[in-house]
């Protein structure tokens, strides 16, 4: 069995943002020469998160709506978390999105649905993140 790790970098210029990483993570399984396997495709930081869904702006848009529903980021002093930093939205919405993302590589290609694509969300942006692809199989 091969195995084959890369970090993939992000400094998303707002707070909050996703980001289409398939093509990334297509690129590291073609670098890997792994045909069969897995690949795993995790956020370094626990303020973003990995996740599948589909590459249409209006619902990008509405994930944005309902996780500012459901941990908004102001008023600061909601949390307990805040204090030193002001970031304890970001920590729930992860949460809620999701740590990583498992996916089966078959024929050396991503085996996905017909819109599937990967996501890296941000929650707390404005400064230098990282992702990491790793693959394992033949």
């Amino acid at each position: 069995m091969k195995t084959y790790r890369k970090e993939l970098h992000f400094n998303l210029p707002t707070r909050r943002g996703y980001v289409n990483i398939t093509p990334q993570v297509q690129d590291c399984i073609n670098e890997s020469g792994i045909k069969e396997g897995l690949v795993l495709v995790n956020p370094m930081h626990i303020t973003a998160s990995v996740f599948i869904n589909d590459d249409e702006s209006g619902l990008h848009q509405d994930f944005e709506k309902w996780l500012e529903r459901l941990a908004p980021e102001k008023p600061y002093s909601q949390y307990h978390h805040n204090g030193f930093e002001d970031n304890a939205d970001a920590h729930l919405k992860r949460q809620v999105m999701g740590r990583e993302v498992v996916a089966a590589i078959t024929d050396g290609k991503l085996d996905f649905g017909t819109w599937e694509q990967i996501f890296y969300g941000e929650y707390d942006g404005k400064r230098s993140k990282k992702a990491l692809v790793k693959i394992i199989g033949e």
